[in-house]
């Protein structure tokens, strides 16, 4: 038995390029992370045969009414995000308008000041194009998120999670 060095992918960094890789992403997500095949994704989807998703997967064509169902099931939202940034928008996950963390302002402050730094070295010929943007984007979402939860501070919404709490 040969032992493989496995690299776990940061998935909160990723950003998608294409309608395809984003479609992958997902499925690679869902196996990473949940331990689901292409057969439980399908199953979990309402899907009959698992080659269509398989298909939809390698041509890069999946029907937009499977999109939601796609991600809920693989826990993550690639494809959205893609369609969104693919059409100019950035993506901001919606605040409840709770209080942010020390830690919260902190991480933004972190994101900020690697986009300016990812900005200069671009500005000088030390980083490419999609690096860069990428980098911008974050920093754009990480405030806008503020934005919002600023925005609905003094309304906050109810948390409606109700798992098991002991």
């Amino acid at each position: 038995m040969t032992s493989k060095a496995w690299k776990r992918r940061r998935w909160n960094k990723a950003v998608a390029t294409n309608l395809r890789q984003a479609l992958e992403w997902c499925k690679d997500y869902a196996k990473d992370i949940h331990n689901l095949s292409v057969e439980r994704i399908a199953e979990g989807m309402g899907l009959a045969d698992h080659w269509a998703l398989y298909k939809w997967i390698q041509t890069g064509r999946m029907p937009a009414v499977m999109i939601p169902a796609y991600e809920r099931v693989c826990g993550c939202d690639f494809v959205s995000r893609w369609l969104a940034a693919s059409s100019g928008y950035l993506v901001v996950k919606i605040p409840s308008g709770k209080a942010a963390s020390a830690t919260d302002v902190l991480t933004l402050q972190g994101e900020i000041s690697s986009a300016i730094t990812t900005l200069i070295e671009f500005y000088n010929g030390k980083s490419d194009v999609a690096e860069t943007l990428a980098e911008l984007r974050k920093a754009m979402e990480g405030l806008a998120h503020h934005h919002r939860n600023v925005e609905e501070f003094h309304t906050p919404e109810l948390p409606l999670d109700l798992g098991d709490e002991e």
